[in-house]
């Protein structure tokens, strides 16, 4: 069973149907779009079918969380389990809505999120992974302390421009994170 895990700023509450709505909006917005998928805006029976993959997915202690700031929703988190990906033993990732972008909230629910996954599921190492070009989200995960593993998929090209240059790979672990905390 998920959590509802309470960061400074952000309540991170289990995702459920109730959520729906705001994936419907936040994924119709191209800009946030811009990096994901095919690029473009997906319709709603898209989001639909990916809700419904992700609150199935969710097992011992690991899945989705939708952020809000009071009642205004900011966007979701992953800590999603990563199988027998040699990469760690789960996937931690966000999605927020560009009106609260460069805030610092994706890092501050990724951090409850590393610190969840860390201390109370007792993981020993999380991976994430985004386009070599999202430097934002690259920024968010090297603020969070995560290593750059490698580059990937290089020379692929999809109908995201720039795509060609792959995707990058990140990953933390226990030791690592507790080292982080520790430091003055």
């Amino acid at each position: 069973m998920q959590s509802t895990i309470q960061a400074p700023r952000l309540t991170l509450v289990p995702m459920n149907d109730d959520h729906l709505e705001h994936e419907i909006a936040l994924d119709a917005r191209p800009e946030v779009m811009r990096f994901l998928g095919n690029g473009v805006a997906r319709e709603r029976a898209e989001v639909e079918k990916h809700h419904n993959g992700r609150l199935k997915s969710a097992r011992d202690g690991l899945g989705y969380w939708t952020g809000f700031v009071g009642t205004q929703f900011v966007g979701w988190w992953l800590l999603a389990p990563a199988g027998n990906d040699e990469r760690g033993q789960a996937e931690i990732g966000y999605r927020l809505s560009p009106d609260f972008w460069r805030q610092g909230f994706a890092s501050e629910g990724a951090k409850a999120l590393l610190a969840y996954g860390f201390d109370e599921l007792s993981l020993t190492q999380i991976f994430a992974e985004t386009m070599t070009i999202n430097e934002g989200s690259r920024a968010v995960l090297s603020r969070l302390g995560m290593s750059h593993l490698r580059t990937r998929d290089v020379g692929q090209i999809s109908s995201i421009p720039e795509s060609e240059q792959g995707n990058v790979d990140y990953v933390i672990t226990k030791k690592e994170w507790e080292k982080l905390r520790s430091a003055p």
